[in-house]
């Protein structure tokens, strides 16, 4: 959340892209849950002038070949059709975003950022859901501490459900359950803060940091929280090595349940910086709460475009 100043800010918070130097293109895919839901992210960053970076991003996360029996099931006789295989097919659940981003540095130190979204959700033919909404953020850097701060949908992300019933006839006489309908989902702000520590020394530079999320929708199981707050922190440290390695490793997902306690999700990963490529290997367990959850896998690569002519002004 604060260390972020590449182009993946535009993830994390906005106001870090101001930090580029040079325009960077990156592209990420993690998986999580043992490769059940995956995470696809693109993004192009390009200074405009001396205090001005303009961002775009694409997100998709999502479930993919999720088995459709609707159809393989013959009410009336309550029990398959005849070849059930013959008549079932797949859909995906999937969420996708478009971000447009932009960065200003506001004096040494300060800078501010905003990106513009939408965002469509689709649950197969199904379900479709269109929303709009945007995000603004701060980032500050006195002396070797960095301060982030990033509001997400700021004024509620409003989601528009439409919902196809004649794909759906099937679950009245299967199921016995009512149609569901169309309508509006409203998706409250949730404010991301980010604080870190840079000790640098040469050749080696250490980077401690924590994160922590506050979420108003009151969704409290299992979470921390106070009323209707929920309290999603994260804490991690960096070693890096003349710019060339890094190594990492943190612990997220802070949970309790009656059954197993406090639980927490360790996360390990690795980068290398050749020139202008930098490519990233992200590991996390997800395996806390029941050892049927499986791993997580990321990885990533950042191209920066260090053309004399496309260096930011000023630097």
């Amino acid at each position: 959340m604060a260390v972020a100043r590449d182009v993946s800010a535009a993830y994390w918070n906005a106001a870090g892209l101001s930090r580029m130097e040079y325009p960077e293109v990156a592209y990420m895919h993690a998986e999580r849950f043992a490769g059940v839901v995956s995470f696809d992210y693109g993004s192009v960053g390009w200074p405009v002038n001396e205090r001005s970076t303009l961002g775009l991003s694409f997100f998709r996360s999502g479930v993919n070949d999720i088995k459709n029996t609707l159809d393989a099931w013959d009410p009336e006789r309550d029990q398959p059709v005849a070849n059930p295989g013959d008549h079932i097919s797949t859909f995906s659940a999937a969420d996708a975003a478009l971000f447009v981003s932009y960065a200003r540095a506001v004096r040494p130190g300060l800078a501010a950022g905003v990106s513009a979204k939408i965002v469509r959700r689709n649950i197969g033919d199904f379900a479709n859901a269109w929303g709009y909404s945007f995000d603004v953020g701060a980032r500050y850097r006195v002396g070797s501490f960095v301060l982030g701060a990033n509001l997400q949908d700021v004024a509620g992300m409003r989601q528009s459900w439409s919902v196809d019933q004649d794909l759906l006839s099937n679950i009245e006489d299967v199921f016995g359950q009512e149609l569901p309908t169309g309508g509006v989902e409203i998706v409250l702000p949730v404010a991301r803060l980010g604080s870190a520590y840079l000790l640098d020394l040469g050749d080696h530079v250490v980077t401690l940091g924590l994160d922590v999320d506050l979420a108003f929708d009151g969704q409290r199981a299992y979470v921390l929280n106070t009323g209707e707050v929920s309290y999603h922190p994260r804490v991690g440290a960096e070693y890096s090595f003349r710019d060339l390695v890094a190594v990492r490793a943190g612990m997220t997902d802070v949970l309790k349940t009656d059954r197993d306690g406090w639980n927490v999700s360790p996360t390990v990963g690795a980068g290398l910086h050749l020139r202008r490529l930098a490519v990233d290997y992200g590991f996390g367990d997800f395996a806390g709460l029941a050892a049927d959850l499986g791993y997580s896998h990321r990885i990533s690569a950042r191209l920066t475009l260090a053309r004399a002519s496309w260096q930011r002004d000023g630097e």
